[in-house]
């Protein structure tokens, strides 16, 4: 859903990408005259393949994009992932957060040749560079808390939410001098969860799947994207995985402030040190050791800084804050 940059063409067609299906599955749907003209790649994603594609017709030009899962975890899972971000993307063309519009969702690649989801496109481009970084944070906590504001049914809540760690599952960085540090961090999150008063939760929120609109002082969110692991959950949760991003793309002391930002602009968290630190732990665990999961689609939208030994030692350095501030 990136629009400009962070695209690169892929051919006229989808055949050059053995996406026959896919292509025959999509023009099934299209108006009477209309054709795919030309498609492109989006870069900065890691769980599925992002495609923009123009359609030409009678009425003009528009554009769409299609998500489809190509990695075999992700295929094997494509069906509750898509179903479930359609659904939320209907749901969420009830309110105020700028999400895209369900065009059609194969979740089982009945008609594709891979379990995909075709949306309309969102203006904007995604933006990871130091520049507005602050000021981006701010709009970045205002946007979070819209979203934790939106109100479901009990038909329209959606699943429980899920740690993507665990003490098993943390890998250190064999680089550290300090796996102390680490120990004590990993002991945190051997506790039970916090109690805690669950809301809508996007889950996966970051710089990465937030688009920018405008420049200086008019710059503003245009849209929020991939929502297949929207959850019901604490909002510490949300805040928590931004900020371990913020920390990461930008350096710690911005990591830090994230949650500041999100109460000033109006959002309540747990008021126990214990656990805040829980929550940002349990995220940021989840990146260990060298955060190279969302690192290599931010270096394909131009963060080459971004190597996994800055990454580690900005998530150490992210731990021994969190510690220092809240324990």
């Amino acid at each position: 859903m990136i629009k400009g940059e962070g695209a690169e063409r892929v051919g006229g067609d989808l055949e050059a990408q053995e996406w026959n299906s896919t292509r025959s599955w999509v023009a099934k749907g299209l108006a009477a005259g209309e054709r795919i003209a030309d498609v492109a790649r989006l870069r900065g994603g890691w769980t599925s393949e992002m495609r923009r594609l123009t359609i030409s017709g009678p009425d003009g030009r528009r554009a769409l994009v299609l998500r489809s899962f190509v990695k075999p975890f992700y295929v094997q899972h494509a069906e509750g992932l898509l179903s479930r971000e359609a659904a939320i993307l209907r749901l969420l063309g009830e309110t105020d957060v700028p999400a895209a519009t369900v065009v059609d969702v194969d979740a089982k690649a009945t008609c594709c040749d891979h379990p995909s989801l075709l949306m309309s496109l969102l203006r904007g481009t995604v933006r990871v560079d130091g520049h507005g970084a602050e000021q981006r944070a701010d709009l970045l906590a205002g946007q979070l808390l819209r979203i934790h504001q939106v109100e479901v049914t009990a038909e329209t809540r959606p699943r429980t939410w899920q740690p993507w760690t665990s003490p098993e599952r943390v890998t250190l960085p064999e680089s550290t001098g300090r796996p102390e540090i680490w120990r004590r961090a990993v002991d945190v999150i051997r506790q039970a969860p916090p109690v805690h008063k669950p809301c809508f939760l996007h889950r996966d929120f970051h710089p990465g799947n937030v688009l920018f609109d405008g420049d200086g002082d008019d710059v503003r969110i245009s849209g929020v994207v991939d929502w297949v692991e929207t959850s019901w959950g604490p909002a510490d949760l949300d805040v928590a995985h931004c900020s371990t991003a913020l920390a990461l793309l930008h350096g710690v002391p911005l990591g830090m402030t994230f949650a500041d930002r999100y109460v000033a602009a109006g959002g309540q968290l747990t008021g126990e040190n214990a656990a805040h630190l829980y929550w940002r732990l349990l995220d940021a665990l989840a990146f260990a050791p060298d955060a190279e999961k969302v690192a290599v689609p931010w270096r394909e939208l131009g963060r080459s800084d971004l190597t996994p030994a800055l990454l580690a030692t900005r998530l150490e350095e992210y731990i021994l804050a969190l510690f220092k501030r809240y324990s």
